[in-house]
């Protein structure tokens, strides 16, 4: 199904009746992840996933976005197809736009789910910084005004040598909306937080670490997290039976 949000036409799914759930995926991601636990839901639930723009059959956006911009969609979302106060379920980029939500209340939400959410600003290893500064450094060079003009091809290899995966699978505006959303830090407000909140963490995360987990766990006051073993950023989906398993207990 679609609908237009200020024409842009998203990609979404609805199913079932009952306690409203609201499903946002991950970076560069889908809801197809979730069908799983749509499909378990949904025999007591009405549970809604929607795309967000450039993913699945989305329209991408024209310009850079921000969180807020991200935020704005979904609270669009919700009230036209009229889902009144759902539950939030986010992975990855999806956790936070529901941290940021449920924080500056824009949405009171009577639970919400964590699934190895995005949301702190990871301290860079020496690696990283070294990597990062190194970029920047060709960036400047190739920006001169003497070589501008042929630097292009040179400048998207140095992109595609530093770039993260991500930001490497990304057409410039996603890339340019990345470079934002992993340079906005949420900790100061996830204290704010006062819903009941679940989060369910891969052990083995290496993109939005366990220590994250801890973090945000510590600053939420009613906040319980469960540490799947062998399991990654994924981790919702790579043990999905024993997710399923934790939703349906945490949501009554």
């Amino acid at each position: 199904m679609y609908i237009n949000i200020d024409g842009l036409n998203i990609e979404y799914i609805e199913q079932g009746e009952g306690i409203p759930v609201l499903m946002l995926h991950g970076w560069g991601s889908s809801f197809e992840f979730y069908k799983g636990i749509i499909n378990s839901l949904s025999s007591r639930c009405r549970v809604v996933a929607l795309n967000f723009p450039g993913c699945g059959g989305s329209d991408t956006m024209k310009e850079p976005w921000n969180l807020d911009d991200y935020c704005n969609l979904v609270l669009k979302f919700i009230k036209a197809i009229n889902l009144e106060n759902p539950i939030l379920i986010g992975h990855s980029h999806g956790g936070r736009v529901t941290l940021k939500m449920t924080a500056e209340k824009m949405l009171n939400p009577p639970k919400i789910v964590l699934l190895d959410s995005a949301g702190l600003i990871p301290k860079k290893s020496l690696k990283q910084k070294f990597r990062a500064k190194s970029f920047k450094a060709i960036k400047k060079i190739l920006s001169l005004p003497i070589i501008k003009n042929y630097s292009s091809e040179l400048l998207e290899k140095a992109r595609n040598h530093y770039g993260s995966t991500d930001y490497n699978a990304a057409p410039p505006v996603l890339r340019q909306t990345l470079v934002s959303l992993v340079n906005t830090d949420l900790r100061d407000i996830i204290p704010n937080i006062s819903c009941p909140t679940l989060l369910i963490w891969g052990e083995n995360d290496t993109d939005t670490p366990l220590k994250d987990a801890k973090i945000i766990e510590s600053l939420i006051k009613d906040a319980g997290l469960c540490i799947f073993q062998n399991a990654g950023h994924f981790a919702f989906f790579e043990q999905q039976g024993r997710t399923i398993a934790i939703l349906n207990s945490f949501i009554k």
